[in-house]
């Protein structure tokens, strides 16, 4: 996409894999092209993240202001915290609404993008949400993180044992609760995604395999750069 376009950046919790390079991705479109407001939403310490880019970043902004006349980049970047369920952003083609889910010891959102013909849902990371089946309700897409729990040994064993089983498991949803969480949001594509492990060499049947058996909705397994 033209970065010039871009008007909202949602954040579903400061893992790294889930926040890594937002002031970047926020400063380079400003030295691109950008000159319409970003809404970027996401749970605490967004504010203080922001603030702290903008002080790391003064010296190249403040240089392109004067050397390029572009507008003021904080100006552009406008920041809140999300801190309960409810709608985060709203104009006249989306509104994106949030639902707290469950992703120990992060505060952790899941977003619902809502436009005029059809809606979207992103868990975000979570381990099965009763907030996360309400927010999707009736939802045409939801996107759903997964965890194939007999292929988590290996990451262990690279890591920190019994402390990240017992992480992975709290935090994530097995393969074999994707299905009964599309139907209780009787949504109608579930798409399987931020596979973990990620460098498990499974076939795309043993992600997608188990959804199937108690959902009868269409269900695709996540790749970069599908289309849905």
């Amino acid at each position: 996409m033209d970065l010039a376009d871009l008007t909202f950046v949602g954040i579903t919790h400061h893992h790294s894999d889930h926040n890594a390079d937002l002031g970047t991705l926020l400063h380079l479109a400003w030295c691109d092209s950008l000159r319409t407001p970003v809404e970027v939403r996401g749970p605490r310490p967004l504010d203080e993240m922001m603030e702290a880019f903008f002080r790391f970043s003064d010296a190249d902004v403040s240089t392109r202001i004067a050397d390029e006349g572009r507008p003021p980049f904080r100006g552009l970047v406008r920041h809140a915290e999300v801190h309960q369920a409810g709608v985060v952003f709203e104009d006249d083609l989306v509104r994106i609404s949030a639902a707290r889910v469950e992703h120990p010891p992060m505060d952790a959102f899941a977003y619902r993008i809502d436009t005029a013909d059809r809606s979207f849902v992103i868990s975000g990371d979570t381990a099965p949400s009763e907030a996360l089946i309400d927010l999707a309700r009736g939802a045409d897409v939801l996107v759903h993180e997964a965890i194939h729990l007999p292929s988590i040994e290996a990451s262990v064993a690279r890591s920190n044992g019994t402390r990240l089983r017992e992480h992975l498991i709290d935090s994530h949803t097995s393969v074999d609760d994707l299905g009964r969480i599309a139907t209780a949001a009787g949504v109608g594509t579930l798409v399987v995604s931020h596979l973990v492990p990620a460098d498990a060499a499974l076939p795309d049947e043993d992600w997608i395999g188990p959804a199937r058996r108690t959902f009868s909705g269409e269900v695709l397994l996540a790749h970069d750069f599908r289309v849905i």
